[in-house]
């Protein structure tokens, strides 16, 4: 039985990754350098769409903004984790940990619907070529990125609130190496009804619904793909979405895994794994994805990578 301790707490101890001492470098080293590389990936993609003209189209913005939720995922929680590794102090405040737990949902929502709002573009080009130019314009285009943030850091404001609500009376030692949802809701004493069931209704209407419209529209892209009759064009038109499909299997599987199960069957090494999954891997790989076997962005930054090379010889 959980001890009762008198009062809510009001800070909270991150146990991390390892309690083993000589693991803290190596695991310090490991996570510096994959950091270091997510950050490189992502600023590289931003730049090179930003700097070049060839780029500026509603594909490209999409990759731009999803850069910038990588970035930002990963620097709410790997920094803090490397400050932990290094310096060994694990204590956090309430209102840190339910700071950073506010932007580590609000960029998960933000991902989905940018990957969503990708899906449609990707739609319209294979679909409704005709109609490109008119249905993803500049203007559409930005209400739809507009859209994806506003919606990722509405839907965080009413967990953030309830979970503050609750009292943490049964421990302050946070088996995680950040603030998640599930660890917190285990060491709450109060009634955590309504935390879950928020979890639930928000997972169905808004991730299942994203997950429904990006299904939906590579249905109707595949089914467009199969009917072109060269098979030069078959191979073009799918290379188009090839990427963004990887993207969205990968993002979409660590997520579910982590989230839409009931709090009863919570593993810590699990959630561990899939966490990291998520916030390691996907900005890691994400521009590696978009960006090997993409000729317009290599063609882009090989003229940005000269233009650099003359200005300064």
């Amino acid at each position: 039985m959980a001890p009762n301790y008198q009062g809510n707490v009001s800070e909270f101890i991150i146990r991390g990754l390892s309690d083993t001492p000589e693991l803290q470098i190596p695991l310090f080293v490991l996570f510096l350098i994959i950091y270091l590389f997510i950050i490189t990936g992502n600023l590289t993609i931003f730049s090179v769409i930003l700097l070049s003209s060839d780029l500026h189209t509603p594909m490209y913005k999409f990759l731009q903004n999803l850069s910038i939720i990588d970035i930002s995922s990963t620097s709410n929680v790997l920094p803090a984790l490397l400050h932990r590794l290094i310096t060994q102090q694990k204590k956090m405040s309430l209102f840190g940990c339910l700071t950073q737990l506010y932007f580590y949902i609000s960029l998960a929502g933000s991902e989905f619907f940018i990957l969503t709002a990708m899906s449609y573009d990707r739609y319209v080009a294979i679909c409704d070529p005709l109609h490109y130019i008119n249905r993803m314009s500049e203007k559409h285009c930005a209400w739809l990125i507009s859209a994806s943030y506003c919606a990722g850091f509405v839907n965080s404001v009413g967990h953030v609130v309830l979970l503050h609500k609750l009292t943490y009376c049964a421990s302050h030692l946070i088996d995680h190496f950040f603030c998640d949802v599930i660890p917190l809701l285990k060491l709450s004493c109060s009634d955590t009804f309504n935390v879950e069931i928020l979890t639930y209704v928000s997972g169905t209407l808004l991730t299942f619904n994203s997950f429904l419209l990006t299904l939906s529209s590579y249905i109707f892209i595949i089914s467009t793909i199969l009917k072109i009759q060269s098979t030069h064009g078959r191979q073009k038109a799918f290379s188009t979405c090839a990427s963004h499909l990887t993207c969205v299997i990968i993002f979409y599987m660590t997520l579910l895994c982590l989230y839409m199960k009931p709090t009863t069957s919570y593993s810590l090494d699990r959630d561990k794994f899939f966490s990291l999954l998520y916030i390691v891997l996907v900005p890691l790989l994400n521009p590696l994805i978009y960006t090997l076997k993409n000729k317009e962005f290599l063609i882009a930054f090989n003229k940005l990578k000269q233009t650099v090379k003359n200005f300064i010889f």
